[in-house]
């Protein structure tokens, strides 16, 4: 599956725009799985860097009050970090904590599946052009709201932190401290 979802991102002219299709009619049986080491094995052996980024977008996007509708940059992961609520009760009975538990390692897999197709890749062009880009050593660009600072970064934790202590009352399970460190 994750072979041809992956040959199904790259068969277009434009991996970005196929991605979406792909990733949107993705989206509601994520939604549909039950358990979280199910979503998680699905998300994780993803091979589409792509693929996996925009269905975390959407998967976030879904759980924020007020969605964006800026284009993915890690000015828009600090957005979900401030603005995504818990993600989305699934069918299994799971603690709060948990909960916070498994966003914090979502977020922390679309931050790297950013990174890599944007930063280190021209996965947002075809096949054919990117063996140009790869042979011209063409840098990626990076997009304005790709350029943010330790103090953004410092602030938007700490709300987020405070937000997640208010809703666990209670010392953070080490498994989210690490989480936490990771992420920041």
């Amino acid at each position: 599956l994750q072979r041809m979802l992956s040959m199904a991102v790259e068969v277009d002219r434009s991996p970005t725009c196929s991605s979406r299709k792909i990733a949107d009619d993705i989206f509601p049986f994520i939604l549909n799985i039950p358990l979280r080491s199910q979503r998680e094995a699905l998300l994780n052996t993803m091979e589409s860097q792509l693929l996996r980024c925009r269905l975390l977008e959407l998967l976030f996007q879904h759980s924020c009050d007020v969605p964006t509708t800026s284009s993915m940059s890690l000015d828009k992961i600090l957005y979900f970090l401030s603005h995504s609520s818990v993600l989305p009760q699934f069918q299994d009975e799971t603690a709060t904590w948990q909960r916070w538990d498994e966003m914090l390692q979502y977020l922390s897999l679309l931050l790297l599946s950013y990174q890599t197709f944007p930063l280190a890749e021209h996965l947002r062009t075809s096949v054919s052009d990117r063996m140009d880009l790869i042979a011209q050593k063409a840098k990626p660009r990076l997009q304005d709201s790709d350029d943010i600072s330790q103090l953004d970064i410092q602030l938007k934790m700490n709300d987020f932190i405070s937000r997640m202590q208010e809703t666990l009352e209670q010392p953070f399970p080490p498994q989210i401290q690490e989480k936490l460190f990771m992420l920041q």
